[in-house]
């Protein structure tokens, strides 16, 4: 017993003399007191918090080395190793968090939609329920400013840039075939659905070096991780038939949408401008499946769609109407992976596959082509701390395209290429304070069919001014392939070239967002040929050069007024190229100096309603007229669009939805086309490049079937 009690007191003694006390004080930048900040040994139970002239002390039984750890919401953590033996009172400054709401980021040139966005200018919902965009992911982003409303086209044009100027990127990985089939001055629409995607983000210049093959924008579409439950829909609508169903497990969910488009119904009960031999009908699908795993997530996205259709299209330089038929297949998927692995280490990589195939027929003269595309991705990132990350990677674009054209008279030409670009970049994300931050890069791509190399430099800033607003400075050089119309027939071309610069301001305060934008595009080796279109027989040079400069303005508010969310958006562009078989440097027919857009969203509580309603304006755009002799000289009537839309709740899970574009019956003519010869009277007669329908009507029935029983096709209804 005495034994048993003098071991005791010995071990007591020990402990007692094996304490010590750790202490100090806990300020911020400024050296000002921080109380409640959370101080302890890493690994330990041992610890304190600060008081509220911050200073904490508290004892602990460690030995040697160890990690002393500082924690305090809004501030970055303080890691310190310490030797437990030899360590003295000290201060400690803590650093504001960069990665609180109100920190800065670089938004030059960006306009990001979704859940994990710091700044949202637009959300995913938005695509569906503005009014004129019908679903259609491009018709909701013409509303944006930097956009060029080009009706005859329905494509994506962006600061001067042409439609093909524009990459589209699903899960970081490149979309080859982003647009359904149509015929020549006909709007066509975006291949997605916007129900399977969680964000966006459309960048209209200045974007990141892993980036690239695009002269003027990038679109990032960023499928739904992790869908909410188990849900199916339907929908009826005037235009067709849709079926989507989700199904979830453990670890992974699959999502499958289904559409069948039929317009000969619909065209039966609304006159058209178009003379349909047989109207646009397409048949497609999307799925995504999603798998989890402890640190990652693998995602296989997959789409096709067979469309067709047969028309007679008025040519002013033929005597009767030139009857273009087409049958077009589509097929697109790539498999993705994007996870976490050691010390702040992510990857992300993957591998897509397209392949577009269509037979056309212009009269009696046939013509086919196919491509067969793909990409290969892979991107590391290493964050060294909240405050500096590096991202590197390289992307494989393989491209294989193929076309014959054949006339009855016996005559053939076949034309194509293969082309490989490889590109490798890295960049550096530096967070000095919640208030600076910088992002540079550098890009280098080789293309097999140029056998050139491109280096490309890529700049941004942002600094904090004030609580809410922000300015932000962006450069960038960027280099593409000439497209598929010219690359064909000719292949000893250099990369067309264009260096952005852009200075923006953002204001952002809760239910409000303000951006203001200048910038200025400098184009170089853009391609000229010889002949009216580009021919296998055409001269063609990297001869063109161009500029567009501009300002863009936005301003979105959903808390002014009860149960009212509006955009205004306003885009000035002075831009001027010499290309193609311009004459001399003009403005491109496809820009209109001014664009004016205003949506608007209303919700009426007591009719269990949604109210939409779009206007949209763009100043003359112009065109060239042989009957003058200053080329380019002529310029159309300014565009006006607007649109209604109304979404009404017949029950939780069923909505009717109506829509109509064109509420005015505006006569928007978007240019004009001109006879090759000039008539018995010396002038060139010519024909105006017209809308297919001064209005367009959508009426649709969407239901939505889920255990929850709330859950509908518009979440917010």
């Amino acid at each position: 017993m005495k034994t048993l009690l003098l071991l005791t007191l010995f071990l007591t003694a020990f402990t007692a003399q094996a304490q010590t006390v750790i202490s100090g004080t806990v300020t911020n930048a400024k050296g000002q007191p921080v109380a409640g900040a959370n101080i302890y040994i890493d690994g330990t139970y041992d610890g304190a918090t600060s008081a509220e002239d911050g200073t904490f002390n508290f004892e602990t039984t460690a030995t040697r080395a160890q990690v002393l750890v500082i924690t305090f919401l809004s501030a970055d953590d303080v890691r310190q190793d310490i030797v437990v033996e030899n360590f003295k009172p000290q201060t400690f400054k803590l650093r504001e968090s960069v990665n609180t709401l109100d920190a800065v980021v670089i938004s030059a040139g960006t306009f990001s939609a979704g859940d994990n966005s710091k700044v949202n200018v637009l959300k995913p919902l938005d695509i569906v329920t503005t009014a004129g965009s019908a679903g259609n992911i491009i018709a909701a982003l013409q509303t944006l400013p930097g956009t060029q409303t080009v009706g005859e086209s329905g494509r994506l044009f962006v600061r001067g840039g042409e439609a093909d100027e524009t990459q589209t990127f699903v899960d970081g990985i490149r979309v080859a075939q982003p647009y359904n089939a149509t015929a020549n001055n006909l709007p066509t629409r975006g291949r997605f659905s916007p129900f399977l995607f969680k964000g966006m983000t459309f960048s209209t210049g200045g974007y990141s070096a892993e980036f690239g093959e695009a002269l003027s924008s990038v679109l990032l579409l960023n499928t739904i991780e992790e869908p909410a439950e188990e849900a199916t829909e339907v929908a009826v609508m005037t235009v067709g038939l849709g079926l989507s169903n989700t199904q979830k497990w453990d670890k992974s969910s699959l999502s499958v949408n289904a559409a069948y488009t039929n317009l000969q119904p619909y065209q039966w009960i609304v006159p058209q401008d178009v003379n349909w031999n047989k109207p646009y009908q397409s048949i497609a699908g999307e799925s995504v499946y999603r798998y989890k795993f402890t640190n990652g997530m693998f995602k296989v996205y997959a789409a096709f769609d067979h469309a067709d259709f047969d028309l007679n299209q008025k040519d002013i330089n033929e005597p009767a109407p030139v009857r273009v038929n087409m049958a077009n297949d589509n097929f697109y998927v790539n498999s993705s992976y994007k996870g976490m692995f050691g010390t702040q280490w992510t990857i992300q990589t993957g591998v897509s596959y397209g392949y577009s195939h269509n037979n056309i027929g212009l009269n009696a003269d046939k013509v086919t082509n196919g491509e067969h595309s793909s990409h290969l991705k892979l991107k590391l990132t290493k964050g060294f701390s909240d405050r500096v990350k590096l991202t590197f990677g390289g992307d494989y674009f393989i491209t294989d395209f193929n076309e014959d054209y054949k006339e009855p008279t016996g005559f053939a030409y076949n034309s194509g290429y293969y082309n490989g670009i490889g590109a490798l970049y890295a960049e550096g994300d530096v967070i000095f304070s919640k208030n600076f931050a910088i992002k540079a890069g550098m890009r280098s791509s080789y293309s097999q069919i140029i056998g050139k190399t491109t280096i490309e430099p890529r700049a941004a800033l942002a600094y904090k001014a004030g609580k809410k607003g922000q300015f932000s400075l962006a450069y960038g050089d960027f280099y593409q392939t000439p497209k598929q119309d010219y690359i064909k027939y000719f292949k000893q071309f250099d990369f067309e070239k264009t260096a952005h610069y852009i200075f923006n301001y953002m204001y952002n305060s809760e239910g409000k967002t303000f951006r203001a934008e200048a910038y200025y595009k400098d184009y170089n080796s853009l391609v000229k040929y010889n002949t009216q279109l580009p021919e296998y027989n055409s001269q063609y040079t990297n001869g063109g050069k161009g500029y567009a400069r501009g300002i863009d303005l936005f301003w979105r508010d959903n808390r002014t007024f009860k149960n009212v969310d509006y955009w205004i958006s306003y885009s000035y562009i002075d831009s001027k190229r010499d290309y193609k078989n311009y004459e001399s440097k003009v403005t491109p027919s496809y820009i209109a100096p001014h664009n004016f857009s205003v949506v608007t969203k209303y919700w009426i509580n007591d009719l269990r309603s949604q109210l939409g309603v779009t206007y949209s304006y763009n100043s003359g755009r112009p065109y060239d007229n042989p009957n003058e002799t200053r080329f380019m000289n002529g310029h159309t009537k300014s565009y006006n669009n607007l649109s209604l839309s109304w979404a009404y709740l017949l029950s939780q899970q069923k909505i009717l939805y109506f829509s109509v574009s064109n509420v005015l019956g505006a006569d928007n003519v978007f240019g004009y086309n001109y006879a090759d010869n000039a008539g018995a009277d010396g002038q060139f007669a010519r024909q105006a490049v017209t809308q297919p329908a001064s209005r367009f009507f959508f009426v649709g029935f969407f239901w939505t079937i889920s255990s929850n029983k709330s859950k509908n096709q518009l979440e917010n209804l």
